[in-house]
């Protein structure tokens, strides 16, 4: 099977309620040929409409924002546009956190901490439907989920096919390869 290929421009959403860092991502993913900055915001509640009306590939999303979560973000703007690709930056690699993402759907975790040339790897990787979800760390929320799932509302939902899916991404498969 061949490797996916990134489109020929990335389109990038910002969401991050630091003005700076937001800049500082910006003017780092601004000067690379192959991707664009296709819009910003610094709250959920601007993200989502700024996020649907400028559909870019990947969404790079804060996790903490002072009226909700990037998570939450991503859970509403991947329902509406499934094959968005959401990739959260975050500055700490809590558990929770990742456990959250993952159940949104995210495709990417990144600390912030994260060298420049490192994230410019991620974006074009999550680009290409590659997951970047630490199978050491996903695997902790999947032991989690075999413990006790009756235990957590959050998981009674879950489909049997969303748990495999879930599985998967804890072996660190790609959105490709799970399809």
């Amino acid at each position: 099977m061949d490797e996916p290929t990134a489109p020929s421009r990335i389109g990038v959403f910002l969401l991050d309620d630091h003005e700076v860092v937001r800049r500082g991502v910006a003017d780092l993913l601004s000067a690379e040929d192959d991707i664009e900055v296709v819009g910003e915001a610094s709250t959920a509640e601007q993200a989502v409409g700024r996020i649907l009306a400028t559909s870019p590939d990947v969404a790079i999303l804060d996790v903490q924002l002072p009226d909700g979560s990037g998570v939450e973000v991503c859970r509403e703007v991947r329902s509406a546009r499934p094959e968005l690709v959401c990739l959260m930056l975050t500055s700490f690699a809590e558990d929770e956190a990742l456990f959250e993402a993952i159940m949104a759907g995210a495709a990417g975790f990144v600390l912030k901490q994260v060298r420049g040339i490192d994230l410019l790897d991620s974006v074009r990787r999550v680009a290409v439907g590659e997951s970047l979800l630490d199978p050491h760390v996903t695997a902790r929320v999947l032991e989690r989920l075999r413990r006790a799932p009756e235990e957590d509302e959050r998981l009674k939902g879950l489909t049997p096919q969303e748990k495999r899916i879930l599985a998967l991404l804890a072996e660190g498969k790609t959105n490709r390869q799970i399809a």
